[in-house]
């Protein structure tokens, strides 16, 4: 959530935002009018008030002067200036509830050293590890699963529906071992572990920026107004919603299924695990004070670098255009690993600061010396579970349809390679 002290002092920038980010949902016009509209009606009700005031002194100096006539006379004004100013204490209500509900709407503001432009402007910052070379034409990770016996895409359909699917065996025990090693390499960087439920309220939703302006992108069971979760970030956020923290940084990270209609996706990616409605993520989030953020955003970019270094996966690190970033990131670095099966990069983490856009949607503060101040939240993907495990079936496949498991992975397993059963 913008700050409206912000909107009101700087149009022109909010106007340029939105522009930058090719946001069209929201009209600056509308939002500096309803913002001259409320200070009309708040200039208006004091007005009201100060004679209210007035002539209630001046009721109380006719009744001891003994004209209570007068005093009578002014008792009724003072009844209509009173009824006066109910309606347009509701009238302001009105306008209020509807310029918070645009400010809602609006984006976070944009780091000054974000790519100006769609997708395209994306700014590869370097690559990492080798792209493995092969001497015999690599297979999707959907053929060498299926072949293997591991991944059950029919068994998905039959059971939810499409972008839905099973795993079997060793596809099952390989993405439970990855979970817990990345669990494990994220609480040695100092992340507590913890547990939070699948599904939450729609404050949790709106603090992270989720609602209102995206309610319909998303699982929601609307007899019990929960939401199912479209990763961790919401409810690790909303741990500290209406707080007021007295350590800094708090750092926490969540293995749990995360839930995506992807309606905005039809036809793409459909076979596979690429673009799936429920999918494992380990999540990391960190809470800290504004000064220190951008430091901790590069910690939070290594420690997602730290899985796939160790997992052995070539993967390259962009810096997100404007256009192409989400709406609550003022700043978002994607990690992409190489998909030989593919032949394509694919994302298999974001690591965004948030700045105090949450914070302020959820009032999260922490105690400073010259009075409570927002923190600025960040969060990322430490990783993607399904992505990293068909990321190691297609870059570690062998030609008898085989695949090895990258050493740092082998003790949680017991084996080297994953063949059919």
């Amino acid at each position: 959530m913008l700050e409206l002290k912000r909107i009101q002092e700087n149009p022109d920038a909010l106007e340029k935002m939105l522009k930058d980010r090719m946001y069209d949902r929201v009209s600056v016009s509308e939002i500096r009018e309803l913002i001259e509209k409320s200070k009309e009606k708040k200039m208006e009700v004091d007005e009201l008030r100060n004679e209210r005031n007035r002539s209630s002194k001046e009721i109380g100096k006719l009744i001891g002067s003994g004209e209570k006539e007068e005093a009578e006379k002014r008792k009724e004004e003072v009844r209509k200036i009173g009824e006066q100013i109910a309606t347009l204490e509701e009238n302001l209500n009105q306008i209020e509830q509807s310029l918070e509900q645009h400010i809602l709407d609006l984006p976070n503001w944009l780091d000054p050293e974000v790519p100006i432009g769609p997708e395209t402007e994306n700014r590869e910052l370097r690559k990492e590890g080798t792209i493995p070379s092969f001497d015999f034409q690599p297979k999707p990770h959907y053929e060498l699963g299926e072949a293997l016996g591991i991944l059950d895409f029919e068994s998905g359909v039959k059971l939810s529906g499409s972008r839905f699917y099973t795993y079997r065996g060793m596809g099952a025990t390989l993405e439970r071992a990855l979970i817990n090693f990345m669990l494990d390499r994220q609480r040695e960087n100092g992340y507590e572990e913890t547990w939070v439920p699948s599904t939450v309220v729609d404050d949790c939703m709106v603090t992270t920026g989720q609602y209102p302006k995206f309610k319909g992108e998303y699982y929601r069971m609307d007899a019990d107004e929960l939401s199912l979760i479209p990763t961790a970030e919401v409810p690790l956020v909303n741990l500290y919603r209406d707080a007021i923290l007295d350590e800094l940084p708090v750092a926490v990270t969540a293995a749990t299924s995360c839930f995506r209609r992807e309606a905005g996706a039809a036809g793409k990616d459909t076979r596979g695990l690429v673009r799936v409605h429920q999918f494992q993520k380990v999540e990391l989030v960190q809470i800290c004070a504004p000064e220190d953020s951008a430091r901790i955003h590069e910690e939070m970019l290594s420690h997602a670098e730290g899985i796939l270094q160790a997992l052995e996966l070539p993967y390259r690190v962009l810096l997100l255009s404007s256009g192409d970033m989400g709406a609550t990131a003022m700043r978002t670095y994607d990690l992409e690993v190489w998909m030989p099966g593919l032949d394509r990069w694919l994302e298999i983490s974001s690591i965004s600061n948030c700045g105090e856009f949450q914070a302020r949607r959820g009032m999260i503060r922490y105690r400073a010396e010259k009075g409570n101040r927002y923190v600025h939240t960040l969060n990322g993907s430490g990783l993607a579970a399904g992505r990293t495990m068909i990321a190691i079936m297609e870059n570690f496949q062998q030609p008898d349809g085989s695949f090895r498991l990258p050493a740092a992975l082998q003790p949680y397993l017991k084996m080297d390679r994953v063949v059919s059963r």
